[in-house]
């Protein structure tokens, strides 16, 4: 059995379903139940617990040898203690490249360096995923997609070689299932790096939409970031991140052909897969 953490999120669930896909008993962690549809339901456990409160989690772990494991929580010592007591036997971390970029003094270093510290020492076998961007931050964009056609974002001039969660996954189910993957790190990343108003204008063919791109300064950009909500510490993190270009998610990997096999997904392949969630009313 393994267990998905972050079941319902753009990289949880496609390990869901790539799993459920490729015929392996696979149990999908949630805090509170959703509805059967979200994955296939017949082929997909669902359990309750709260990876905040790792004695939550005691009836989820039953007959479970793998784990896909998100970063951050609150105890992850004590977390992957309660795993590797439970019987598992392998975790593949989702990480970040924020691990390495050249300055690490931030939150989003601290919590990711954190987080691959406890499971390198925690008796399991391991693997790291370290992904660029997601291609699905695009969805970020669409509450100003329903208001218009002008998008306004930061780090305009900043290319991404953005990577599809469909991709993620495909890697994080080898390095569940397949030997050969302990104690590697896999950087991801998508085949070329492109711009915001790239990626918007490959998005706006995908729709039959004549799409703009508006590069907000950096200062109307914190004060953005500031009014949806996020911590001034992150904000922080991602001035540096971009900004000033500690972090480089610019580079192209080929870990996403070396491990499944075939070319990872370009954005545009992205864009049309994703086309209904920016045309359907309501949809986030």
């Amino acid at each position: 059995m393994i267990l998905v953490t972050g079941a319902t999120g753009n990289v949880g669930g496609e390990v869901v379903e790539a799993l459920a896909r490729a015929g392996e008993p696979v149990r999908a962690l949630v805090r509170r139940p959703v509805e059967p549809s979200a994955w296939q339901a017949d082929k997909v456990e669902q359990a309750v617990g709260d990876l905040n409160e790792p004695s939550s989690l005691t009836p989820s772990l039953d007959d479970v040898r793998g784990v896909f494991l998100l970063p951050g929580y609150r105890d992850m010592p004590g977390l992957l203690d309660r795993m590797r007591r439970a019987g598992v036997e392998r975790v593949v971390l989702l990480s970040s490249l924020a691990t390495v970029a050249t300055d690490t003094r931030n939150v989003l270093s601290e919590y990711m360096i954190g987080s691959e510290t406890a499971v390198r020492e925690s008796g399991l076998a391991w693997t790291f995923l370290r992904p660029n961007a997601f291609m699905s931050n695009a969805l970020r964009w669409l509450p100003q997609l329903r208001a218009g056609d002008v998008v306004r974002d930061s780090f305009g001039t900043v290319p991404v070689a953005s990577v599809d969660p469909y991709d993620i996954a495909a890697v994080a189910v080898r390095a569940l299932l397949d030997p050969g993957h302990d104690e590697r790190v896999h950087a991801l990343s998508g085949p070329e790096p492109l711009l915001p108003a790239q990626r918007l204008a490959i998005l706006g063919e995908a729709l039959g939409r004549n799409l703009r791109f508006h590069a907000l300064s950096d200062e109307e950009g914190r004060t953005e970031m500031a009014a949806a909500g996020v911590p001034e510490p992150y904000i922080r993190a991602f001035f540096r991140f971009y900004g000033d270009g500690t972090l480089d998610e610019s580079q192209v990997y080929p870990t996403v052909e070396e491990v499944t096999g075939r070319p990872p997904r370009s954005f545009r392949e992205w864009a049309a897969a994703h086309r209904a969630a920016f045309t359907r009313p309501g949809a986030e």
